[in-house]
């Protein structure tokens, strides 16, 4: 399928995947590299479309409630505390690690429920998404 839709599925699948939709964008940007795309332009695709899916979660945070985010979103209350507490203390910062497994999402959920600044949140998560596709590509640089 990525074979056919190209760099945009490949955004399409990365921006989805930052979001409360759960899947490997990893993958996606493995199969890519495969596929020959340029790995700089497969990491700037892929980071673009996660970025943009990660704020996505950072708006629902903004625009909901906790409790709301607990019930609907079936975000366990401490996972919810853990995250907002690292994002209270480290602000815009700790969109660093919004590309993280399990609590990424998470974390750009607090990041708007504390109402950080916008451009920063979004130019931390871009570097720490860039962060993440860039050792993904490596990795595959060297398997290969």
């Amino acid at each position: 399928m990525l074979e056919n839709l190209g760099l945009f599925g490949l955004f399409l699948g990365c921006l989805l995947s930052a979001t409360i939709i759960p899947f490997s964008s990893e993958a996606l940007v493995s199969g890519a590299l495969l596929l020959d795309y340029s790995p700089w332009t497969v990491v700037l695709v892929a980071t673009t479309g996660n970025t943009i899916g990660g704020m996505t979660c950072y708006l629902l945070g903004w625009l909901c409630k906790w409790s709301w985010i607990e019930k609907y979103l079936k975000v366990k209350e401490e996972t919810l505390a853990k995250a907002h507490t690292k994002v209270e203390k480290y602000g815009s910062l700790a969109a660093i690690l919004a590309w993280l497994p399990g609590i990424g999402d998470v974390i750009a959920l607090c990041l708007g429920l504390v109402r950080t600044r916008v451009v920063p949140t979004t130019l931390f998560m871009f570097i720490g998404k860039g962060l993440r596709y860039m050792a993904v590509a490596g990795i595959i640089h060297v398997v290969m």
